[in-house]
């Protein structure tokens, strides 16, 4: 670096503007420079004296223009430079710029005569040792914590057995074998891959498109849809593992809607797709592992499982049994109780048989004696006519009597016998002719019309039906009764005539 700033100083004491010497008058031996030439020294100077440098500071004042060109500076305690990263160098930095990240850019310094300033033209970046990638990485592990993407609850549970395992990853390496062994040896299942860089410029957004082809396929389509993913890659510094820690594919990985393993490095590697994943695994072989279960200890579960089962279903069987007995037992005989309920039957079937025909007896018995104390019907068809008779003369004589006083009561008055004897003509006409419904209801004036009144112990007979051959009947008559026997008749007769 000295040779080349004596170079420059020789320079600048040998040249002489446009091949002349400078004014002594003026400038005495100073020679006299135009701009262009300064610019032009300035920036050979430093591209010849510095050459490619790789400079190490935090980016800021970060800006992407439309031209796809990036200009930056970086800057440290005491000072700061001008960056820039042209449009062809962008894919092939090694990471994504942005401000407050600390690196080490590897590049070129060149001036920039225009504006008499000068500039590091950046090749490549990396991340300035661990502690800057550290910080990075928490300083998103925090924001993205605030968004709720590392939450517990959104954690999706595992598939008991997927009928096929996706699985993302570099087609190259002992990775990809060792989940396809871990898989067959454990319960064979369709595996499907999808190949990713899993370092270097351009991983992280392929490792995303990945995650979300996935996520995207249709379930029944011609592509089958994953039923567990898992994203896997084997160990490495933590320059290699930066692409799992990008934004993208944790954004992608907390989205996708099939449950996710990563296995990403050795078990003490922690990248941040492991907290939004919804399974963590230490090395790509456990995650093989959580992704399937053994068939063998499977078929040994469900044997278990069903040993249990029918333990269970014996021991319930027993206890049923054993209840039916005690209940069994504490029944009374039934043959016993049939044969007691039969007996009784018969004992009081013959009670009743015996019963019938003397309570039959018995009220018969009361019967007669009830009739032989009643009166006969002609005594109180007489009773009626006489009590009857006296109620018809006592109404008489009442009436004559009142009429006789009212007579007397008009004649004092000195008025005329005749709208009284108009009214004693009504009044015994209207007598006349109660008397006579009175004798048309009467049962002796049918009787005395020649008709008799035919009763059977004691009960009127309506109908020749009701009678049989040889048995007495008892004939009332209006003068008296008459004991009688039925014989036969003919059916034109309509009842006995005497």
């Amino acid at each position: 670096m000295h040779e080349n700033f004596e170079q420059s100083r020789a320079f600048s004491g040998n040249a002489a503007p446009h091949g002349g010497q400078g004014n002594a008058g003026s400038g005495g031996n100073v020679p006299e420079y135009t701009v262009s030439e300064i610019s032009g020294a300035i920036r050979r100077t430093l591209e010849g004296t510095f050459g490619r440098v790789r400079v190490r500071g935090e980016i800021t004042e970060f800006k992407r223009y439309p031209s796809g060109h990036l200009y930056f500076s970086l800057k440290d305690e005491q000072g700061k430079i001008s960056g820039v990263v042209w449009r062809g160098s962008v894919s092939r930095l090694g990471l994504e710029p942005e401000n407050g990240l600390e690196i080490i850019a590897t590049g070129k310094i060149s001036a920039y005569g225009e504006r008499s300033s000068y500039q590091l033209v950046v090749e490549r970046m990396e991340y300035a040792g661990e502690g800057a990638l550290l910080a990075r990485i928490e300083r998103l592990r925090l924001r993205l914590g605030q968004e709720g993407l590392f939450d517990p609850a959104r954690k999706k549970p595992l598939p008991l057995l997927p009928r096929v395992i996706g699985v993302v990853t570099s087609a190259q390496g002992a990775v990809l074998h060792d989940i396809r062994t871990t898989v067959l040896r454990r319960f064979a299942r369709p595996i499907l891959v999808w190949p990713v860089p899993v370092q270097g410029e351009g991983a992280a957004n392929r490792i995303a498109a990945a995650i979300q082809g996935f996520d995207q396929l249709e379930p029944g389509g011609a592509i089958p849809r994953p039923d567990v993913l898992i994203v896997a890659r084997g160990g490495g510094s933590l320059e290699d593992l930066m692409a799992f820690n990008e934004e993208s594919v944790v954004r992608a990985a907390a989205a996708c809607r099939i449950p996710l393993i990563s296995a990403v490095g050795h078990e003490t590697d922690t990248t941040l797709i492991d907290f939004a994943s919804d399974r963590r695994a230490p090395t790509p072989t456990a995650a093989a592992e959580m992704a399937v279960p053994v068939r063998t200890e499977l078929l040994a579960d469900l044997g278990h499982r069903n040993a249990r089962a029918l333990g269970a279903l014996s021991r319930l069987l027993q206890t049923a049994r054993l209840r039916l007995d005690r209940a069994a037992s504490g029944l009374p005989d039934l043959p016993s109780l049939l044969q007691t309920a039969r007996l009784r039957l018969d004992e009081r079937a013959h009670r009743l048989e015996t019963a019938l025909p003397a309570l039959t007896q018995r009220r018969r018995t009361e019967l007669v004696r009830v009739e032989r104390r009643m009166p006969s019907l002609e005594t109180l068809l007489a009773a009626r006519t006489a009590r009857l008779m006296s109620q018809q003369a006592a109404l008489q004589a009442a009436f004559a009597t009142t009429l006789q006083r009212r007579v007397a009561r008009l004649a004092g008055g000195r008025l005329s016998t005749a709208p009284l004897a108009a009214l004693l003509r009504e009044r015994r006409l209207a007598l006349s002719g109660v008397v006579g419904r009175l004798e048309a209801v009467s049962p002796m004036a049918v009787l005395a019309r020649g008709y008799a009144l035919v009763s059977r112990e004691g009960r009127p007979v309506t109908g020749a039906a009701a009678l049989k051959n040889g048995e007495h009947v008892t004939l009332t008559f209006a003068d008296g009764t008459q004991e009688a026997t039925i014989g036969r008749t003919t059916p034109a007769q309509g009842m006995l005539d005497f």
